[in-house]
């Protein structure tokens, strides 16, 4: 089971700029789709964004025009490019592999996550 590693997160102010990382997924980066997920405290997990094995990309309403989700191939990493923040977009911010090549490619493992925090 592939356990994804995110990165990238940190502070910022309104009107600021992040990109995120999803590593650690070899195999899984190009041959399964990777979502990206954000989640307050109390709150349901939701999700934001997705790309699947043909490069296609959908986005959540709330981050729809702001973010960006792209694949590097030769590295294995999934990005999220986030503009714009708005301090509603405070939250831990996971990614995951969705449906692919092979049935494994929606079994794998939550990561650690990583904290964004926007400030007004």
């Amino acid at each position: 089971q592939v356990r994804p590693v995110e990165s990238g997160g940190g502070s910022v102010q309104a009107g600021g700029s992040l990109s995120l990382s999803c590593t650690a997924l070899g195999w899984y980066a190009n041959n399964c789709g990777v979502a990206w997920y954000r989640q307050t405290a109390g709150n349901e997990r939701e999700w934001i964004a997705s790309i699947d094995i043909g490069d296609n990309t959908t986005y959540s309403d709330s981050v729809k025009d702001r973010f960006t989700i792209a694949k590097d191939k030769h590295s294995a990493i999934v990005y999220l490019h986030m503009a714009n923040l708005k301090p509603e977009d405070t939250a831990m911010y996971s990614c995951k592999t969705t449906q692919g090549r092979a049935v494994w490619c929606q079994q794998g493992d939550w990561g650690q996550g990583t904290q964004v925090t926007v400030s007004s």
